[in-house]
């Protein structure tokens, strides 16, 4: 059975297919996968930021209007 696998004319080998150009869609998706990734990665760095340095974080709280 296997033979006639390997004598397919539409067969490019066991390894052929992991080195072809990806498709339009499959370079959009990982191009978003990594933009959702590079924006997690901020977010959380930021908040490791804040907690490590809570009272720069903290914005003085302004009076109220006539409250003074």
């Amino acid at each position: 059975m296997q033979e006639n696998r390997v004598d397919s004319p539409n067969d490019a080998g066991p390894h052929q297919h992991a080195h072809t150009a990806p498709t339009t869609q499959q370079m959009r998706t990982v191009g978003q996968r990594r933009r959702d990734a590079e924006e997690k990665l901020e977010h959380h760095l930021q908040e490791a930021r804040h907690k490590d340095h809570p009272e720069e974080t903290q914005e003085p709280e302004a009076e109220e209007p006539g409250n003074t």
